[in-house]
C-alpha cells in the first residue's frame, strides 16, 4: 500500500516502457488505490523532457531525488504538450477514469467479458483508456506495442480505438471491418470519405471528440456521454463539465476554468444538442483582415479527389499577415493538384478569402506520436 499518513501525497511511478501487462498491472493498482499513482512515458526523447518537467517520485522503480508527490485522489498523470510544446502533467483521478469508461461502454453498448484492443500508445490518453476499459469490463486487454494493420484485423478483439492515420491502413487493406464490434474514432476530424469507405466494409466507426483533461472521448458521433454537459460560450469556445473532468495540472499551472466548465481551444456550435467541431482557436488564420479556420479549409480540400491528405496552415506573410497554405499529399503523385484548381475548388465551397493561396506537395503529412498531423513541424517548414 502507498498510504502513508505522515506524507498525504501519493507517489508517482514514471513507467517508461512499450505497453505491455507490467503496465497494465500497475494501471489498475493505481485505479483501485492499492498502488501508487503513474505517469505512463513512452521511450525515447520526449519522456526525457516529460520526466524534467512532471518530476516523479520514481522512474520504473527507481527514486528520484527531485521528484514529488500528487494529491491523493490522482491515479494517473498524462504527459501533454501546450502550445509552448512544453510538457504538462494533466492529473486524472480514478473516478473521472472510471466515469469516462464506463459512459463509453455504456454509450456502445459493450458488454462484460468483451474485449479491447489497445494499438494507441498508453502514454496518451486514448491508448490508457483502452486499458480502463478491459479493467471495467473484467476482460484482459488485447495490447499491440506497435500498430500493424494484419495484426489489429486477426486479433479477436470486440474493440478497437483508432485514430484516422491507422484506419486508413485498415481501409487499404479492403478486409471485413466487421470484426469488431464497434471502432472508436478519435485524435483528429477523419475525411468524410474514410468514414464511408469504412461503413462500406461493414464497420461501425463512432466518431469522437474529447482531450486528456477530460479523460479522453467524452462527445460521440456529435453527442455527449452520460453525464457529460456541452455548450459553446460567446466566444465560440466549446465548455464540457461533468464527472470526467481532470482535477488540474501538475505543480498547479493554471487550469481554463470558468466555473464548473472545463474550457477547451477548440471552437464549435451546438445544433439540435448535437455538438460541431470547427477547429482549433488558435488554428484559425488571419490573413488579410479575414479569419479562417484551418478545419474548415482541410475539410473541403480533402474531398477533392487527386488529394489522399491534407492539412491547412498558416504562414507568415509581409502583404497578408498569414498565407491560407494547402499541405497536400496527391493522391497520384505524377499528376498533383495545381494551386489554381484547389482555389477553384474551394472557392465554389467556401468564402473566397478561404481559398489556399500556397500549396506545398508532400509524400506524407509529419505525425506525432498519438498519431495527430505535426503542425509545429509544418510550420517551421521542416
Amino acid at each position: 500500500m502507498w498510504r502513508n499518513p505522515s506524507h498525504p501525497d501519493r507517489p508517482l511511478h514514471a513507467i517508461v516502457q512499450p505497453p505491455g501487462p507490467a503496465l497494465f498491472t500497475a494501471i489498475r493498482a493505481a485505479l483501485d488505490g492499492d498502488g501508487p499513482a503513474v505517469l505512463p512515458l513512452p521511450p525515447g526523447h520526449a519522456a526525457g523532457a516529460a520526466l524534467a518537467a512532471l518530476r516523479p517520485t520514481h522512474v520504473d522503480g527507481a527514486i528520484r531525488d527531485d521528484g514529488a508527490g500528487v494529491p491523493a485522489d490522482v491515479a494517473i498523470v498524462i504527459a501533454t504538450s501546450g502550445s509552448t510544446g512544453a510538457p504538462k502533467g494533466v492529473m486524472l483521478p480514478a473516478t473521472a477514469l472510471r466515469a469516462s469508461a464506463a459512459a463509453s461502454l455504456r454509450r456502445v453498448e459493450a458488454s462484460k467479458g468483451e474485449r479491447w484492443l489497445c494499438c494507441l500508445p498508453v502514454s496518451h490518453v486514448s491508448g490508457l483508456q483502452v486499458l480502463v476499459r478491459a479493467l471495467l469490463s473484467d476482460s484482459e486487454p488485447i495490447i499491440h506495442a506497435r500498430f500493424d494493420p494484419r495484426a489489429v484485423l486477426d486479433s479477436g478483439a470486440d474493440h478497437v480505438s483508432l485514430v484516422p492515420t491507422q484506419l486508413h491502413r485498415l481501409v487499404e487493406l479492403g478486409s471485413d471491418l466487421s470484426v469488431f464490434r464497434t471502432i472508436l474514432l478519435g485524435g483528429a476530424a477523419p475525411r468524410p470519405d474514410l468514414l464511408e469507405q469504412a461503413r462500406d466494409l461493414g464497420a461501425r466507426v463512432v466518431t469522437t471528440y474529447g482531450m486528456s483533461e477530460t479523460c479522453g472521448g467524452c462527445v460521440y458521433d456529435g453527442q455527449p456521454l452520460y453525464n457529460v454537459d456541452l455548450k459553446v460560450g460567446d466566444d465560440g469556445l466549446i465548455r464540457i463539465a461533468g464527472p470526467v473532468l481532470f482535477s488540474g495540472y501538475r505543480f498547479g499551472g493554471p487550469a481554463p476554468f470558468d466555473g464548473g466548465w472545463f474550457v477547451t481551444s477548440d471552437l464549435g456550435e451546438l445544433t439540435g444538442g448535437r455538438l460541431r467541431v470547427l477547429g482549433r482557436a488558435d488554428d484559425v488564420i488571419n490573413t488579410g483582415g479575414e479569419k479562417v479556420v484551418a478545419t474548415a479549409v482541410t475539410a473541403v480540400l480533402g474531398t477533392h479527389p487527386e488529394v489522399a491528405d491534407v492539412t491547412v496552415i498558416g504562414v507568415p506573410d509581409p502583404e497578408w499577415g498569414e498565407l491560407v497554405t494547402a499541405v497536400v499529399v496527391p493522391a497520384n503523385p505524377d499528376t498533383p493538384p495545381t494551386l489554381a484548381q484547389l482555389r477553384a475548388y474551394s472557392r465554389d465551397r467556401l468564402p473566397a478569402h478561404a481559398a489556399p493561396r500556397d500549396l506545398r506537395l508532400v509524400a506524407a503529412l509529419p505525425l506525432l506520436p498519438n498519431g495527430k498531423t505535426d503542425l509545429v513541424r509544418l510550420r517551421a517548414g521542416t
